[in-house]
């Protein structure tokens, strides 16, 4: 086996695991994988779920989760960096003073606050701090519209609104915002990105299944793939995107609920 003189680009997770393999650090893993991209990662909470829900949530000493980033960060440097499930206004304080020591850059927000199913994910007080904290330091942020209502405290699900809060947004602090539609009725789904110069959209039939589990992990893991391998915003958002449709629209069709997407498609 012949050694690349390139060496393998590294990205970092910080998110919490779902033991049924679909979300959270075991989706952000398999996409990594995917775009070639080394795969890192700091826990934030074992859950244990699968395709119909949690049942239980032990998270991880704030501590603990600062000494596997610090571990990471200082042997196995990555040009990428997401965070998903964060729980708590402490962690988000944690991960927000990681971030800022280890001057670490491409870092993708996932905001996850609101599951499918519309249960809250976040303390309240965390909601505030993920705004206060993550969004200024956020290379891109990925939230759906819910997500970015919450963000921001104010309702977000037409396209005017989702520009809206793409923009106001980056003038929170993000370099870019990416508003997800993926969450509403109608049969299009429409994204918006904002890059502080540039509005993109991108628009395709929406996809009626079940089988959509870790879709906005997969998304910020590929977005965060992609910047680590040195691509440009609007590349690596875009692979992204095409990425998680493909992924949903060969889902495998496991499990009696919530069904995971297909992480072997191809990029």
């Amino acid at each position: 086996m012949t050694h690349s003189s390139e060496p393998m680009p590294i990205a970092l997770t910080i998110a919490g695991s779902d033991s049924g393999g679909g979300a959270g650090i075991q989706a952000d893993l398999k996409t990594f994988h995917r775009f070639r991209v080394f795969g890192t990662s700091a826990l934030t909470a074992i859950t244990a779920q699968n395709t119909l829900g949690v049942t239980a949530v032990h998270p991880i000493p704030v501590s603990v989760v600062r000494a596997q980033v610090d571990a990471v960060v200082e042997d196995l440097r990555p040009g990428g960096v997401k965070t998903g499930m964060l729980a708590t206004a402490e962690l988000v304080a944690e991960v927000a003073s990681a971030i800022r020591d280890h001057g670490l850059t491409n870092y993708v927000l996932d905001p996850v606050m609101v599951a499918s199913s519309g249960d809250r994910l976040l303390d309240e007080d965390a909601e505030s701090a993920v705004a206060e904290r993550l969004v200024s330091l956020a290379t891109l942020v990925t939230p759906n519209f819910h997500e970015a209502g919450i963000l921001l405290g104010k309702e977000v699900r037409t396209p005017d609104e989702m520009e809206w809060a793409a923009r106001r947004l980056v003038e929170m602090g993000a370099e870019a915002a990416l508003v997800k539609g993926g969450h509403g009725e109608g049969d299009e789904v429409v994204d918006l990105l904002w890059d502080g110069a540039e509005l993109r959209e991108w628009r395709r039939p929406r996809i009626r299944t079940r089988h959509v589990h870790g879709t906005g992990c997969t998304l910020s893991a590929a977005a965060a793939a992609g910047l680590a391998k040195g691509l440009p915003m609007a590349e690596a958002v875009d692979r992204a995107i095409r990425f998680v449709a493909e992924a949903i629209r060969t889902a495998p069709g496991l499990g009696a609920g919530h069904g995971p997407v297909n992480h072997f498609v191809e990029v």
